[in-house]
């Protein structure tokens, strides 16, 4: 017999990796953009771009098969939903520890 997760929460446990691991990696990036001399710009800019990178695989898986496109929108979800709120709520985390 064959059991499956609901939807809410595979996308929710994709969402929450996708929040601790943008999350984490932007405010490290900011540190090191600070002590490096680089733009904060460019940080940003970079992993707005990475973030799009982590969800090209399922954008691929969905619009390349039917039977699994189910599946792949909602990992796309939830990879969307945990990149979105990383990359807006690091930079305020960055600046309160002093790097933006």
């Amino acid at each position: 017999m064959f059991h499956s997760l609901p939807d809410e929460y595979v996308r929710a446990q994709i969402a929450a990796g996708a929040l601790v691991l943008f999350g984490v990696l932007r405010v490290i990036g900011a540190a090191v953009a600070v002590q490096r001399g680089w733009r904060i710009s460019i940080v940003t800019r970079s992993f707005i771009g990475a973030a799009v990178v982590f969800c090209v695989p399922e954008l691929v898986g969905l619009f390349g098969s039917f039977p699994v496109s189910h599946q792949a929108l909602v990992v796309l979800e939830g990879k969307a939903a945990g990149c979105a709120l990383a990359l807006f709520c690091a930079p305020i985390v960055s600046h309160r520890l002093g790097y933006e």
